[in-house]
């Protein structure tokens, strides 16, 4: 896997992995739950973007932080991109 498309595909392909696993059509899409916990437990009012930019920014210091190529962060990353993308465009 070296060019962006090849994550892009791959990122298209965890994303169906993760529906099938969670059994909803539209795919793995907890962080908007997890967000009103989390603010309902902390009094702040992150958006599901920013729950997205969170994970997206773990990734981003695992892959930047581990010795070599960190396959799994990279593709995460791509993958809580675009799905913060998603959630952001619903924001407007």
């Amino acid at each position: 896997m070296k060019s962006s498309q090849d994550f892009l595909k791959a990122a298209v392909r965890i994303q169906d992995e993760r529906a099938r696993d969670y059994d909803k059509p539209e795919g793995e899409r907890s962080m908007a739950a997890t967000v009103q916990a989390f603010n309902a437990i902390t009094g702040q009012s992150l958006t599901e973007a920013h729950g997205w930019l969170l994970l997206e920014t773990l990734k981003n210091v695992r892959l930047f932080t581990a010795a070599g190529f960190h396959f799994d962060s990279a593709l995460d990353g791509v993958s809580y991109s675009s799905l913060k993308a998603e959630a952001k465009a619903r924001e407007s």
